[in-house]
């Protein structure tokens, strides 16, 4: 199965840490192929099979931070 990619905004990071953070979050849903977060704009860019915007939203959340809008 291909990965499809998705692009989300993080809302609530203010460092270095918050970003690993939440990658790492993301990164244990497994099937991830490509986790790109963006400090300055909260943009993040997931590439993965088949994950749904539900469980990356639980991720952030977990991580301490808030998913604005579902991926495009």
């Amino acid at each position: 199965m291909s990965a499809s990619t998705k692009t989300y905004e993080v809302r609530g990071m203010t460092c270095d840490h918050c970003v690993m953070s939440v990658r790492e979050e993301i990164a244990e849903l497994g099937d991830v192929e490509v986790v790109e977060l963006e400090l300055g704009s909260g943009r993040l860019v997931v590439a993965a099979p088949a994950v749904a915007d539900e469980r990356i939203a639980a991720a952030v959340a977990e991580a301490g931070y808030e998913l604005a809008g579902a991926g495009r």
